[in-house]
């Protein structure tokens, strides 16, 4: 492999874009090719960075003998055949969160890279953060004693701009999928595995829900309370509560940014965030470095924790009822 690793990108929409452009931080990775089905698109993405290619089929870009990795930022519904594709023509893949529409496409994508003895990791950027680091840090450190309770919400205001991906069912819309997906996948690592979901939403009349909201409960006593919601714009925060103190994440908790642990002696530690850029590039760094070590995923989002994550998302489908057609 060169030195240089050398992305294909599937998707030429905001998403590829704001990862492709935090890449030209990183002077070992470079932008190679992009495939679109939209020539008019791919041309006009791959414009934008040195010696991009543009492929007008995806099988073009997969089958390119010079890219080391791809990054998939299509589609929610799309995700598994792009991923599928990808790892049948031999290049390891990062695919964007949400992993699947259901668990039962993750289970396909994971059995398909386990079959072709290749890298795979979900695109959760959040977990390959700085910050998110040094939560788990503290959690290890005992701190803030038990963890009692976390609470994570993430909320936008999108359905005023009534985007076809966010608002209709055939794109997997609604909040939960598209946003709910960082609280989730946020309490699965902090908790770990739920015992029990309790989840209510609201509907928009396009049949996908606008907002969500979701308890987690645990054998050991604790809870998660996580929020989702595509109509205003919240917070976005999240604490991580202790018998011993607590986690207090600042706006945006997913991405790059400030945060502090309060103890109950009211001592506080600050975390300033000193993060340039966007913060995409992480998840690229260790994916690259998985690819390069011959290693198949990552411990800080084994495959096997995306599964668990994507089954959660299932189950709280299941109880607001939230369907999608032809999956």
């Amino acid at each position: 492999m060169n030195k240089q690793f050398r992305w294909g990108i599937i998707g030429t929409g905001g998403i590829a874009r704001a990862f492709a452009i935090d890449l030209q931080r990183l002077p070992d990775h470079k932008v190679a090719a992009v495939g679109s089905r939209s020539t008019h698109k791919g041309r006009a993405f791959a414009s934008e960075f040195a010696d991009c290619l543009a492929y007008g089929s995806y099988q073009e870009l997969v089958s390119d003998p010079n890219i080391d990795g791809i990054y998939v930022a299509t589609p929610h519904p799309t995700h598994v055949s792009n991923t599928v594709l990808s790892l049948r023509a031999g290049k390891p893949v990062l695919c964007e969160k949400p992993f699947a529409v259901n668990s039962r496409e993750a289970v396909l994508m994971i059995q398909t890279a386990r079959e072709m003895n290749l890298a795979m990791v979900e695109a959760m950027w959040t977990r390959f953060l700085p910050h998110i680091k040094k939560v788990r840090q503290i959690l290890n450190s005992g701190v803030i004693g038990e963890i009692i309770s976390v609470e994570a919400d993430h909320g936008q205001r999108l359905a005023a701009l009534q985007i076809p991906r966010l608002m209709l069912p055939e794109f997997a819309g609604g909040a939960l999928l598209d946003l709910g997906i960082y609280p989730v996948s946020f309490a699965h690592m902090v908790l770990g595995v739920p015992d029990k979901i309790t989840a209510s939403a609201a509907f928009t009349p396009e049949g996908v829900d606008s907002q969500t909201s979701v308890i987690f409960d645990y054998d050991s006593g604790a809870q998660a309370i996580l929020t989702a919601n595509m109509i205003a714009k919240s917070p976005c925060e999240a604490i991580i509560n202790g018998t011993l103190g607590r986690i207090e994440i600042d706006r945006t908790f997913y991405g790059p940014t400030s945060m502090r642990v309060v103890l109950n002696d009211e001592s506080v530690t600050e975390y300033p965030n000193d993060y340039e850029g966007h913060g995409l590039r992480e998840q690229a760094i260790e994916f690259a470095n998985l690819v390069r070590r011959g290693e198949r995923e990552s411990s800080l989002l084994t495959l096997d924790e995306t599964l668990q994550i994507m089954r959660s998302m299932d189950k709280i489908r299941e109880l607001i009822k939230l369907t999608f057609p032809n999956e």
